[in-house]
Formats: C-alpha cells, sequence, structure tokens
C-alpha cells in the first residue's frame, strides 16, 4: 500500500533549477548573499552581494545594497555597490546605480542615474575590482 510504484515520485535531483528563474517579490526584504546558477529578478530589497551565473534583472522597485557579479545584468531600480559584469550591463529607465562598475559592455539609457567609475572591456578573473576595494579600505 505505501510502496505501491504506480503513483508518481517526487524528485528533487531532476530540477536543478538551471532553467528556471528565482523571483524575490515586492515586498520581501532578504539579508544575507545569494549565488544562484539561474536568472535572478529582484523586485524587492536584498542586502547583500549578488553572485549569478546567468542573467541578473533588478526591477522598477528592486534595491540592492551589496555587491553584484554576473554575466548578464539589466538594471531599473536602485543599486548600492560595485558591479561586475562579464557581458552586457544595461541601466534603464529611472535606475539608479551608486558604485563602480566593470562591464564587458555598457548601455545607459538618458533617464539612468549612474554615479561611479567604470571600467569597460574582456572582464577577467585578475581584475577583480571588489578584492581591490577591500584591500584599499584596509589600508585607510
Amino acid at each position: 500500500m505505501f510502496n505501491s510504484k504506480s503513483k508518481p515520485e517526487m524528485s528533487y535531483e531532476k530540477s536543478n533549477g538551471a532553467n528556471g528563474a528565482t523571483l524575490i517579490s515586492t515586498g520581501t526584504t532578504l539579508k544575507g548573499d545569494i549565488i544562484s546558477n539561474s536568472d535572478l529578478r529582484i523586485d524587492g530589497t536584498v542586502v547583500g552581494n549578488i553572485r549569478g551565473n546567468a542573467k541578473i534583472i533588478i526591477g522598477s522597485s528592486g534595491v540592492v545594497e551589496g555587491d553584484i557579479e554576473g554575466n548578464q545584468a539589466d538594471i531599473t531600480g536602485k543599486v548600492t555597490g560595485n558591479l561586475k559584469i562579464k557581458d552586457l550591463l544595461q541601466l534603464r529607465g529611472e535606475c539608479n546605480v551608486t558604485g563602480n562598475v566593470n562591464a564587458g559592455k555598457l548601455q545607459i539609457e538618458p533617464t539612468a542615474t549612474f554615479n561611479g567609475q567604470c571600467h569597460m572591456g574582456s572582464v577577467s578573473p585578475a581584475s577583480n575590482v571588489f578584492e581591490m576595494e577591500g584591500e584599499a579600505e584596509l589600508m585607510n
């Protein structure tokens, strides 16, 4: 009765999240670092660093207080922290970014606000903006 093989088995091993997207919705506050292998959309608030291997989207109501590192990013909300994006970083709409940017390609709409330094071109592991700034803070 309990070992019936006719019932479908629940398996968590089949879903690794690579094809899905993670959503942090409006009204949600998350404190801590996020590491994701799938697309990530933030419409709520994240206080911590974000590292992803796919696309990171900060919606118009999204707020991030921390560094962001990923392959692609599309920002329409508010980010206070450094961004290290390997491919395309898009600053859209009324977004507000305060921090240094290291991106392969950068697209900024006229209504976006960006305050910080920008380095464009290939992003290599050797040019880690976050490590250099951490060392500079320790020296001061």
